[in-house]
């Protein structure tokens, strides 16, 4: 049982590494080119503020999606942490075939198939369907996987 949180932690670590390293190389081209200082930590503090959101929004996903899986009684509910194994987690909760993560890669496929996938997690926390469809609403996907994670 103490190996399982020394491993999440190491993939934690492991996620941010690639993250900040991903954050250093986009730098890289706007340095190249001739700016005044005022202009490069302006670029760097927006730059570093979206990056921040997104990992807000990350952690926040990560955890209803662990939640769903605890309250769905999935195996390794800890796959939420991991980018594309959140994918297979999903398709675990929803009971849906392990291949259909193709799918998710094919441009607007990908779309329909999260629909599709997160009407299964609404009906596996005992919700209604369409809850699934909300997915697709800009500002309301945000409160989606809280809703499915936290309400009674």
């Amino acid at each position: 049982m103490s190996r399982f949180p020394q491993r999440r932690s190491t993939l934690m670590v492991v996620a941010l590494s690639i993250l900040a390293s991903l954050t250093l190389l986009t730098a890289v081209p706007m340095l190249a080119q001739e700016t005044s200082g005022a202009q490069v930590a302006a670029m760097g503090a927006a730059f570093l503020f979206m990056f921040v959101i997104f990992v807000a929004f990350y952690i926040y996903f990560a955890l209803a999606l662990q939640t769903i899986a605890n309250k769905t009684n999935t195996e390794n509910p800890w796959l939420a942490w991991i980018p594309i194994a959140q994918i297979i987690l999903m398709l675990n909760i929803a009971k849906k075939p392990i291949w259909w993560i193709i799918l998710f890669f094919i441009p607007l496929v990908g779309i329909v198939i999260g629909v599709i996938v997160f009407m299964a997690i609404a009906e596996a926390r005992n919700k209604p369907s369409w809850w699934g469809i909300l997915i697709i609403v800009p500002i309301v996907n945000l409160i989606v996987p809280g809703y499915l994670a936290w309400s009674d």
